[in-house]
């Protein structure tokens, strides 16, 4: 099953904070994609690009562009947990 986002909020230093339907949380840290991943070095590049975080319908995906997105899976296995 896909874990769906129950909330969603982005945070000083590139993190956010995410909370799924089953009550699991997590800081999810995006410099790590900025560092390895090309489309996302435009969150450091444009400017309040990073704060322009969306929820899609599904609420399985976060996104900024077409370019830029993290399914909730990726999101909920990370293991900082808030």
């Amino acid at each position: 099953m896909i874990p769906r986002i129950k909330t969603l909020e982005a945070l000083q230093d590139y993190l956010l904070a995410v909370e799924f339907d089953d009550g699991h949380k997590v800081i999810y840290d995006v410099k790590e994609d900025i560092a390895t991943l090309p489309t996302f070095q435009d969150l450091v590049r444009v400017h309040g690009l990073f704060r322009q975080v969306q929820l899609d319908s599904s609420r399985t995906c976060v996104y900024w562009n077409d370019q830029i997105d993290l399914p909730s899976d990726c999101i909920y296995e990370y293991d900082q947990v808030a």
